[in-house]
């Protein structure tokens, strides 16, 4: 059960409470909200020689998503969170700013020698004061994408943020998957190590996470799928990874043993493009590996005990648990066997940053005809207001909360006119409206926050799942 942090006056931790009895200390005038998200009292008295039972964050890093569960000494899921990272908005944002770099040097001068051979780069490094840009010349041993040590500060930032309100004691991470073929026999080598034991179904797994569990060349979901050499093993085709896509039945049938170049229509387009595709890593799984070390690294830095997890231990604790998978539930599987029932909510917390350049106020040119660019005044704020704030809108329909998206342009005299995402599993998700609706709820920190249902979670996980009880 889902149980509330809860400070003294001093801001110690105690011991986290139950939904009933936060309400009741608010209700009575005992205490006050710390924070919205996480939800967060604290005690308007100090509590004497406080006791707190152990605590475990465990931590289930990935590329997109990360997940955190927080236990007790007795394996209760006391809270979930899902942290969705932005490092894909983090690398079309680098391109697209050297893009503008590269054109204006060549647009405004006839020549500029290349200079890339005499920069340094810079990397990332902890200290105790935080973290600091050290330079290590030409050298890129140490240097990791700036998309990718994004993730490696959102995790830090929410371990020490959880770690100030929840009594935690000791860290869980999953960082190395386990290898049966080398635990069953260690003088193993060559070509028979590195096929192992659990070849064929890592290679299909794989295979389905790559190409999103459906067929490659219908699209078709939910029914039972094949494993696809492309390139048929009668015209010379390999059992490698870089041959091999999914597919139906009916597709694999028609395609039969004809050689790429030979089919015509709708269907050869597709195995070209398979054939493409195929060749490309799968990226969360570079992503995981690049930054794994990285991250407990990281961790190490808290000072707290740190658990190493595996990915088969993980598997086989939620499946001891009857848990369907998501991330949070990786998470509390990471160290142990946890026990039911879970949260009925989770907490997604959404990367989105302080806003770009652009969000930051003064003037921009707007082109209004072919030729002719008029100055306006960008919006920054309003009645106090900052893009990224978490905010409560009133509107016909009810109360909705959600983070300022965008301010929209305005008649002069009126109110300030304002767009609000409330839901980041939409395709929009987006509430309009203007400032006079709003009231404050927290302000901006880097994140926006949603609570979701761990049913509606679920669900998704149940049918992601489902099309692997067809085979």
């Amino acid at each position: 059960m889902s149980k509330v942090p809860v400070l003294d006056t001093h801001k110690r931790r105690l011991e986290p409470c139950h939904p009933a009895v936060a309400r009741r200390l608010l209700r009575n005038g005992q205490a006050a909200v710390y924070k919205r998200y996480p939800f967060t009292i604290i005690l308007k008295r100090e509590a004497s020689s406080p006791k707190t039972t152990d605590y475990m964050l465990s931590i289930d890093p990935g590329s997109k998503c990360t997940g955190f569960a927080i236990t007790d000494s007795e394996n209760n899921i006391i809270a979930c969170f899902e942290l969705h990272h932005r490092g894909a908005a983090i690398k079309k944002g680098l391109s697209n700013r050297a893009g503008y770099r590269r054109s204006r040097r060549t647009r405004k001068r006839r020549h500029r020698p290349a200079r890339w051979q005499n920069r340094s780069r810079k990397a990332p490094v902890l200290t105790t004061d935080g973290w600091k840009y050290k330079s290590f010349g030409q050298s890129s041993k140490d240097w990791i994408a700036p998309s990718l040590m994004s993730r490696v500060f959102n995790i830090h930032t929410w371990v020490n943020r959880l770690s100030k309100i929840y009594p935690i004691s000791r860290l869980a991470v999953e960082h190395v998957k386990f290898d049966t073929q080398l635990m069953e026999n260690p003088e193993i080598s060559g070509v028979a190590y590195q096929r192992g034991t659990l070849f064929e179904a890592e290679v299909w797994e794989y295979l389905l996470e790559k190409f999103g569990r459906k067929c490659f060349y219908c699209g078709t979901k939910n029914v039972p799928l094949e494993k696809e050499h492309i390139l048929p093993k009668a015209k010379g085709g390999t059992n490698r990874v870089s041959n091999l896509t999914v597919s139906c039945r009916d597709c694999n049938i028609k395609k039969g043993n004809c050689h790429p170049d030979e089919i015509e229509g709708e269907l050869g387009k597709r195995v070209q493009s398979a054939l493409r595709a195929a060749k490309k890593p799968l990226k969360d799984a570079q992503t995981v590996n690049t930054i794994r070390w990285k991250i407990v690294e990281t961790l190490k830095a808290t000072g707290l005990p740190i658990i190493h997890g595996t990915g088969g231990k993980t598997k086989w604790h939620r499946k001891q648990a009857g848990l369907p998978k998501t991330h949070y539930y990786d998470a509390a599987c990471v160290a142990s066997v946890p026990k039911l029932p879970a949260p009925p909510s989770v907490l997604a917390i959404h990367a989105v940053g302080y806003g770009h350049r652009r969000d930051l106020g003064g003037f921009q040119t707007v082109q209004t005809a072919p030729g002719f660019k008029r100055p306006y005044t960008r919006v920054e704020n309003a009645n106090g207001f900052q893009k990224l704030e978490t905010v409560a809108m009133q509107t016909k329909k009810g109360r909705v909360v959600g983070c300022i998206n965008s301010f929209d342009k305005t008649v002069a005299g009126k109110p300030q006119k304002l767009r609000i995402k409330t839901d980041w599993t939409a395709g929009d998700g987006r509430v309009s409206g203007n400032v006079t609706q709003l009231t404050r709820v927290q302000k901006r920190d880097g994140y926006a926050y949603q609570i979701v249902s761990s049913e509606k979670q679920e669900i998704r996980s149940t049918e992601k799942a489902a099309q692997l009880l067809l085979f």
